[in-house]
């Protein structure tokens, strides 16, 4: 089942509650959420992206509805457009785990400031 623009509205406010969560509009209508500067997940019209862990890049960009991001596939970027193997939860904690990996890139004094 694709992701509707309401589903995608409550991901973006659950992403944006994180600490430090700022969003930021680029290329176009792209909406952009940023911790630090980083980017660490994106929205469009009908689907959502963000960063995987290394080691679940190829299990997770395999599965019905998810694909490698265009243009971030090499930094472990997926694309979901669809709820088929994800749901709405995972997604969640995906994004989490998007924030989590963005922050521990960053210098030791600013992941101190997140508690990581």
């Amino acid at each position: 089942m694709k992701l509707t623009p309401s589903q995608l509205a409550a991901l973006q406010q659950q992403a944006l509650a994180l600490p430090g969560a700022q969003l930021e509009v680029l290329w176009g209508g792209v909406q952009v959420l940023k911790v630090e500067g980083k980017m660490f997940a994106t929205f469009v019209a009908d689907a959502l992206a963000y960063k995987v862990a290394a080691e679940d890049f190829l299990a997770l960009s395999g599965l019905p509805g998810v694909r490698p991001a265009p243009y971030l596939a090499r930094a472990r970027w997926i694309s979901v457009a669809s709820t088929a193997a994800l749901d709405l939860a995972q997604l969640q904690a995906g994004l989490a785990a998007s924030w989590r990996l963005v922050l521990l890139t960053l210098p030791k004094k600013v992941r101190a400031a997140y508690g990581l």
